[in-house]
């Protein structure tokens, strides 16, 4: 009986390796397939520079630390026409900048500004957001979607729990294959693998563009709060998740893997949330998720295409719904002091009504001055 137990439990948490290894693909396929097929950048390329960050990643913080897309850069990419010199050129900026951050110091100065509250407070704000997001993908097929969404939310609860998401894709390409629905994606237009280097005026026009909108986020959702969140959720291995660490990683990424075709990378807050929900655990799920890249990458071809084409978007809006719902929920909703929810939903409301840049800024002004109210106050 114990021998059934053991092997039951071990199943258990490959099969969470497995399922967390993709938990992520609502963020992940909708941006690097909308660059593919929509601007016709080259898939190995792409996939190269995901798979390479991926399988390092695994080795160096051997915990389950995703590798997600810029979503600010490759939005404006696929939804301005941009070119690949553009993204190139965007990624090794902000590959630069997170470096020249990190070994200063400057990134260590930054995340001790910032209280748990102001933390939470942005993780709020981008987990609504990719709910929003979620909830417009599914709307493209309510029944579908909603019925994915309720399945994966009640998957805690279900024995083989890490099997349903994987099981839900699945089902999903089916129903899109027999529902006889146009694919989501055409990749009929993709350009091959090649080296490239961006020419002298893309670099310009990428900086004003796409780096500068994008940095306030990456600073925050890629680098502070998730090295917040995996110190949280892995506290026995918290020496590893520095800012200083999360910054030099997606840093170099960037500046090695753009020359060969790759997208603008970072970690994120939000694919550490889901995927840790659907049951990563250790380096497994991010060596699995880039070995898989580098597959795609190596043998590219109309089978491949196909396949992640037929993925319904309303089963990749309900994942990054779940996803979420993860960022967004924090215990401190109830036992925080009444000042600490204050400053969280004050700087979630900027965030989603401004951007994140100025909600980090309520939220430090916010703490600041309570400091210096406290000092005063003591000071009598």
């Amino acid at each position: 009986m114990r021998c059934k137990t053991n092997r039951f439990n071990n199943f258990n948490k490959i099969s969470g390796e497995f399922s967390g290894a993709f938990a992520d693909l609502g963020t992940f396929l909708p941006l690097v397939l909308g660059l593919i097929a929509l601007n016709q950048f080259s898939p190995q390329g792409i996939f190269l520079g995901f798979g390479c960050f991926a399988i390092f990643t695994a080795f160096y913080y051997r915990r389950p630390i995703p590798i997600q897309p810029m979503k600010v850069i490759s939005a404006l990419v696929i939804a301005e026409g941009l070119t690949p010199g553009m993204l190139q050129a965007s990624a090794m900026l902000m590959g630069g900048i997170l470096l020249i951050l990190a070994y200063s110091g400057i990134i260590q100065w930054m995340a001790k500004q910032l209280s748990p509250a102001i933390s939470i407070g942005i993780q709020l704000a981008i987990g609504i957001q990719l709910m929003w997001m979620g909830g417009f993908m599914m709307s493209e097929t309510w029944g579908v979607g909603l019925l994915a969404f309720g399945i994966l939310f009640l998957s805690r609860f279900m024995p083989m729990q890490y099997l349903v998401m994987p099981l839900v894709i699945f089902l999903g390409i089916l129903w899109q294959l027999f529902s006889q629905s146009s694919p989501n994606f055409d990749f009929t237009q993709t350009t091959g693998w090649q080296f490239s280097w961006p020419e002298s005026n893309e670099w310009s026009s990428a900086a004003l563009l796409l780096v500068l909108p994008q940095l306030a986020l990456t600073l925050t959702n890629a680098v502070i709060a998730i090295s917040a969140m995996a110190k949280d959720k892995f506290p026995e291995d918290s020496d590893k998740f520095t800012p200083q660490a999360f910054a030099k990683t997606s840093g170099w990424s960037n500046l090695l893997m753009a020359p060969f075709g790759g997208a603008a990378m970072c970690h994120g807050a939000g694919g550490l949330a889901v995927q840790h929900h659907f049951g990563a655990r250790t380096w497994l799920a991010p060596a699995i998720f880039g070995g898989t890249c580098l597959f795609i990458a190596i043998f590219w071809g109309q089978g491949i295409a196909t396949v992640l084409s037929l993925i319904p978007l309303a089963v990749l809006g309900s994942l990054l719904a779940i996803a979420g719902t993860q960022l967004a929920w924090s215990k401190r909703f109830i036992d925080g002091k009444p000042f600490c929810i204050f400053v969280i939903f004050s700087t979630a409301l900027a965030c989603l009504a401004i951007n994140t840049a100025v909600g980090l800024a309520v939220g430090v002004v916010l703490e600041l001055g309570r400091n210096q109210w406290l000092q005063l106050s003591a000071s009598k």
